[in-house]
């Protein structure tokens, strides 16, 4: 394995009992790269993660990280990553420094070391002063940039998240990611789950999951760009339940769903469909008052690409 491909992961799976969790994935991951995992609750996500860092042995498959199978060395796996799940990994009714220092010795982080890298992590933190605060007490932003400190306290060259931000505010979200760039640029391998669209731009690439299978993978702007079969038109009008059982039935209409107070409408030509959509919308009693063409996010990709997946089957 390259040391440049620090994670390598092939026809992966994970079944309990006659359920198939993951269904055969592949993927790799680069130094310095942040890979999103991307998908609804239940899509095999957080499973995917938890064979990777060695926490579940894969039914069939196999995976590299750092250079050693997950299967077969788990150990070994778990002393070169760092793991950050959900439902934070902190002790509530330890202090800030109490918590640091039992991860430290969790790790082996050498004594010379510890000096340093508590103050390392009580400054990225935001929690110098409050080193003898409970952690129970603190709010989820601090709490979550404390959890990440403590996951990569011995420096692990692999990162895996797994819904870091649940839960979090907008602003704290952010200073989250800032963090998570900071260590991409310094060569660390971060897999991060979430279910966040907004987050998932912040990531170099994406892999979209929806029931245990991958179903596109590439950056934001690849899968934007070339994910989407068809144009997307903005459809605002009033009745929206009724017009969105309208498209659904008119032909050539590929998929419709309500995004806030409008319609997006997928379709294979924009320009001939604009006026049948009117007339169609029209012939029901709904009014009109706007229909445009506009760029799909990725919100649009992901439900244009499950819909698929429900409609054709499993690909």
């Amino acid at each position: 394995m390259s040391n440049e491909t620090p994670v390598i992961a092939r026809g992966l799976v994970k079944r309990f009992g006659s359920f198939t969790a993951v269904d055969h994935i592949n993927l790799e991951a680069r130094r310095g790269e942040v890979v999103g995992f991307l998908g609804p609750n239940g899509a095999g996500k957080s499973t995917t993660i938890r064979m990777l860092c060695g926490l579940l042995r894969p039914t069939a498959g196999q995976a590299l990280v750092a250079g050693y199978d997950v299967a077969q060395e788990p150990e070994q796996v778990r002393r070169r990553i760092g793991y950050m799940s959900q439902k934070f990994s902190l002790y509530n009714d330890l202090r800030v420094i109490e918590n640091i220092r039992f991860f430290a010795g969790m790790y082996d982080v050498p004594v010379s070391a510890l000096k340093e890298r508590e103050s390392w992590v009580l400054d990225m933190a935001g929690l110098n002063g409050r080193e003898s605060a409970v952690t129970g007490t603190l709010p989820g932003g601090w709490k979550q940039r404390l959890a990440l400190g403590c996951a990569v306290l011995h420096r692990p060259p692999i990162l895996f998240l797994d819904e870091p931000t649940s839960g979090v505010d907008p602003i704290s979200r952010r200073q989250f990611w800032e963090l998570i760039h900071t260590m991409a640029a310094e060569g660390v391998t971060v897999l991060v789950t979430t279910h966040y669209m907004d987050e998932a731009e912040y990531c170099n690439r994406l892999v979209l999951i929806f029931q245990g299978r991958i179903v596109a993978s590439g950056s934001p702007t690849a899968l934007k760009r070339e994910a989407m079969t068809g144009e997307l038109l903005l459809v605002e009008c009033d009745l929206l339940g009724t017009a969105l059982d309208v498209l659904q039935q008119t032909p050539d209409v590929r998929d419709a769903a309500v995004f806030g107070s409008a319609l997006h409408v997928v379709v294979s030509d924009g320009r001939a469909m604009i006026p049948r959509i009117r007339a169609a919308l029209a012939h029901q009693g709904v009014m009109v008052s706007k229909i445009e063409p506009i760029r799909p996010s990725l919100e649009d990709v992901f439900v244009s690409l499950t819909a698929a997946q429900d409609n054709g089957g499993r690909a």
